[in-house]
């Protein structure tokens, strides 16, 4: 089958979300795409007795840890091989969890077609540490059948020198200015690690999450140039107190906002992720500020804080990093052009990263180096954000993408992203699941509240 394959009937139904799955198949109903799994089982709920089979799961507690990575809980477990042959099939809308080794890269299968658009992306999450090459990251790419490359990308840690979670992406794009890559049929990704052997990287093996997604062809042709002009200067972040919203610790764990100021706590070594709904038109401008410390501690971190964004499939466009004294201190990210799907015909990866409306992330790390002067307390974060431009409609696709509506803003984005409502899910529906409740009324509301929930995370 082609690049838009659905998974078979023996894995149940789903109802797909761009946050998330709601799956009730073999052995009862759950959330996925999150840290941690609640699933109703034989509980005491309503003075009811096993309203539904299955077990009760308690989010990973690891999760939590400093600088741990929230996986996607129902990803596939596959294992990257060392040849082409025996490569596993990959298919869009779903998301994988492998095993990246230490050197030498790994290798998948696409199988596509001749209309679709594939981009694949590889988060490799390497294990904890204080040091790191600062060219060490993953390196992915895609092949055709007979290995002419499609497509290459490149994420390191940076000047940070710290470990933490980063993702690349590479693409198959169906369009008129390649010649290569093209034709339907066997495609491969391959993935593997920089700088293994540079002063600081772990000589272990890092665990990696594996995304893919379709997007299909437009119905009338557009244009073929990136736009010229855009307004290139950077606004004036926002100002006022900010609101208290909680980075989430994994792309699925994404914590949505709007415009806004936004504010939390973060740790050396911590990475915070947050999703942005960007229409097609609109400008997203994000800064990130670091407060002082009230230590009165002297010292100095030249790359603190990175702070980068990635578009709806994983993939990079723009990072920044913020030095640190123990004073406040502020960076922007480089102006952006509004979304359009002429983007990705720009000759840099920056414009053309953002091709597609839906959600960015914006992903904070803080460097562990930090806690050598100002010890391993928290550092005040303030994310500023601000969406300039008109929504305008999207380029008019002949097809849905897998994962549906991944390309696009919903109003159920917007109210999450203006109300932060995802931030009591896990509590409120392990309360229910587990304490149980004085009223038949109560279930149902808690199952809305799931459901809504389950719709509202991303896979990817």
């Amino acid at each position: 089958m082609g690049a838009v394959r659905r998974p078979g009937d023996d894995e149940g139904w789903r109802v797909r979300g761009r946050r998330g799955t709601a799956r009730a198949g073999h052995g009862g109903l759950s959330a996925g795409g999150r840290a941690g799994v609640v699933t109703l089982a034989s509980v005491t709920v309503l003075g009811l007795t096993g309203v539904l089979p299955g077990r009760v799961a308690v989010a990973d507690e690891a999760a939590d840890d400093i600088g741990a990575y929230a996986f996607v809980e129902d990803a596939r477990r596959v294992d990257g091989t060392t040849s082409t042959a025996d490569a596993v099939e990959l298919e869009p809308g779903r998301t994988y969890r492998s095993t990246l080794p230490a050197s030498g890269a790994v290798h998948y299968r696409l199988e596509l077609d001749a209309a679709t658009s594939t981009y694949v992306s590889a988060t490799a999450v390497p294990p904890a540490g204080r040091t790191a090459s600062v060219i060490d990251g993953v390196k992915v790419s895609v092949q055709d059948g007979e290995g002419r490359s499609c497509d290459v990308d490149t994420a390191s840690f940076g000047t940070a020198g710290s470990r933490h979670p980063v993702a690349a992406w590479a693409m198959r794009e169906i369009s008129p200015r390649r010649s290569l890559c093209q034709e339907a049929g066997t495609y491969y990704l391959s993935v593997e690690r920089v700088d293994p052997g540079g002063a600081g990287s772990s000589p272990g093996p890092w665990e990696m999450e594996l995304t893919a997604v379709a997007e299909p062809p437009v119905e009338q042709a557009g244009a073929t140039s990136a736009p010229t002009e855009w307004n290139s200067a950077p606004p004036q972040p926002l100002t006022g107190k900010p609101e208290r919203r909680s980075g989430g610790a994994g792309f699925a764990r994404a914590t949505p906002v709007g415009q806004g100021a936004w504010r939390d706590d973060i740790r050396p070594g911590q990475t915070l992720f947050y999703e942005v709904p960007v229409d097609w038109g609109r400008q997203l401008h994000a800064t990130a500020e670091l407060g002082g410390s009230s230590k009165g501690v002297r010292g100095y971190t030249a790359a603190a804080l990175d702070l980068d964004l990635y578009n709806p499939v994983r993939g990079r466009v723009v990072d920044v990093g913020v030095g640190y004294d123990g004073s406040r201190k502020a960076e922007s990210l480089a102006p952006l052009p509004p979304v359009a799907y002429a983007n990705r015909h720009a000759a840099g990866r920056q414009v053309g990263a953002m091709r597609f409306a839906g959600s960015y992330y914006l992903v904070a790390h803080l460097s562990a180096a930090v806690a050598d002067d100002f010890g391993d307390g928290p550092v005040p974060l303030t994310l500023r954000v601000r969406l300039s431009g008109a929504a305008q409609d999207g380029p008019g696709y002949a097809g849905e993408s897998v994962p549906r509506d991944v390309f696009t803003v919903t109003e159920e984005d917007r109210e999450a992203a203006a109300e932060g409502q995802d931030a009591g899910d896990d509590a409120a529906f392990r309360a229910l699941a587990v304490g149980g409740i004085g009223t038949g009324t109560a279930l149902l509301a808690g199952l809305g509240v799931w459901t809504l929930a389950a719709r509202r995370r991303a896979l990817p």
